[in-house]
């Protein structure tokens, strides 16, 4: 049950079966502008909106053939890639099931299985321009574990996105707060030209994630294995 507040915010009664944060996240989507705008705009979710502010900073999308989309569910970025070039493959993974997207291939699966990398770029048909890696770890509650356990997913994902990737491609990924680590940063900045971080508007304010944009992938030397 909720109702109007002043100024239009509403305000969820917290029932009896619910907790209060289950309220208070409720009350929360209730209220916000990005969630109202995704479901007007037909976005599964508000981080559509977030590829989309980065992309407008970043110029990510356009000219891009093949995209891979790391984390997919519940599918926004999908979408946004979709829209902005129907022509481009895409393909995604998520150990979550994701509602069929048109023209996007799915696959309901761990990318951390040594077979995803593989069906990935099978289903793609070539090498990806543009590797987009929304993917974090299930949280306990301890942030240096729930920091490192999403660490360690980014830079398997920027593992796989220099495999793949073609000369001159982008890499994009969610980080926590901070940013990714000297190390990882460095690794970036040895294979791609640019290496920025970034926290678009519509990522919460509250929100301890950031994203790591790498672009003008520098290509695989012949002396680096496989």
């Amino acid at each position: 049950m909720s109702r109007g507040g002043s100024g239009g915010h509403v305000r969820v009664l917290t029932a009896r079966k619910r907790t209060a944060q289950s309220t208070r996240w409720l009350e929360r989507q209730l209220n916000d502008p990005y969630v109202k705008r995704a479901k007007a705009d037909g976005y599964r979710s508000r981080a559509a909106y977030k590829l989309i502010e980065l992309d407008e900073r970043f110029e990510l999308i356009r000219g891009c053939k093949r995209v891979v989309d790391l984390g997919i569910a519940p599918g926004g970025w999908a979408q946004v890639i979709r829209r902005r070039i129907p022509k481009a493959a895409v393909v995604g993974i998520d150990l979550l099931p994701v509602d069929p997207i048109d023209g996007v291939t799915i696959f309901e699966m761990d990318f951390l299985d040594d077979a995803a990398p593989g069906k990935l770029i099978e289903a793609l048909g070539g090498a990806p321009d543009l590797v987009l890696s929304d993917m974090a770890a299930n949280t306990v509650g301890h942030p240096q574990t729930d920091a490192l356990r999403t660490m360690a997913l980014v830079e398997t994902a920027l593992h796989f996105a220099c495999e793949v990737l073609e000369p001159g491609g982008t890499f994009v990924s969610k980080v926590f707060a901070g940013g990714a680590d000297s190390e990882l940063v460095a690794e970036m900045k040895r294979n791609f030209k640019t290496v920025k971080h970034a926290k678009p508007p519509a990522s919460r304010k509250g929100s301890v994630e950031w994203f790591v944009v790498a672009q003008g992938f520098k290509g695989r030397s012949a002396d680096q294995p496989r």
